[in-house]
């Protein structure tokens, strides 16, 4: 068993070079609303759900992006509610949010 059920990724990686990058939509911010509303719910930590930044996940063009282990699915949002709906749907329920997914490559 996995010490935790599921372990979210944001792509915080921020380009000096100006080039397109996830931090660019405040990535940081987002994993942090996240990581805090697991919290209030009581479902962050051991055995349950752990929220994390990563680094350059290598899908620039189609951020932001955060990927959900141990199912590797891959989503973009737009905002807090989209990321409320992952919460709700997908870390709480076990379902995966189609509208917000990205394309497998």
């Amino acid at each position: 068993m996995s010490y935790y059920a599921k372990h979210v990724f944001f792509c915080t990686n921020d380009r000096e070079d100006g080039g397109q990058c996830c931090q660019r939509f405040n990535t940081r911010k987002m994993r942090k609303y996240v990581k805090n509303k697991c919290k209030e719910l009581n479902i962050h930590g051991e055995q349950q759900v752990r929220i994390n930044s990563g680094g350059c996940m290598g899908r620039c063009s189609e951020g932001p992006v955060i990927v959900v282990y141990p199912e590797a699915v891959w989503y973009t949002f737009v905002d807090e509610d989209d990321l409320d709906e992952i919460i709700d749907q997908h870390l709480l329920k076990g379902q995966v949010v189609k509208r917000l997914l990205l394309p497998r490559q």
